[in-house]
């Protein structure tokens, strides 16, 4: 897990958008456990309070459930749940890309079209 103290993104974000990211695409799956709050906290040089944070985000999406005592588990992910959440994702991402382009005066004509490209080009 990589963490960038100087990056605009809260710390607890950036650890639940990469768990959120390997429960998303299988990586952790149904039932596997998530590192305990103290080792994570320990190993990221970080509080456990924000590990604590992170994995409460995760709780309230529904990715994953605290079992009193043993830690946080993944929770299974049905089909429409997890297209709920990549959806998610997306408009996040592609917020983010419109106000880049909007800062860079890249009008909506020029984004669809490397939207486009970019599509494109990840199928070949």
């Amino acid at each position: 897990m990589k963490i960038y103290q100087n990056s605009s993104e809260p710390i607890y974000k950036q650890i639940a958008a990469q768990l959120r990211e390997q429960i998303l695409t299988g990586k952790l799956k149904a039932g596997d456990p998530l590192p305990s709050i103290r080792v994570l906290a320990q190993d990221l040089k970080i509080s456990v309070i924000t590990t604590m944070k992170a994995y409460e985000e995760l709780s309230g999406e529904g990715l994953v459930t605290s079992s009193k005592g043993k830690g946080y588990y993944v929770n299974a992910q049905d089909e429409r749940m997890l297209k709920e959440q990549h959806m998610r994702q997306l408009e996040k991402n592609l917020s983010d890309a419109i106000n880049s382009a909007r800062i860079a005066g890249i009008g909506l004509e020029e984004v669809q079209q490397t939207l486009e490209m970019l599509w494109i080009m990840d199928e070949g």
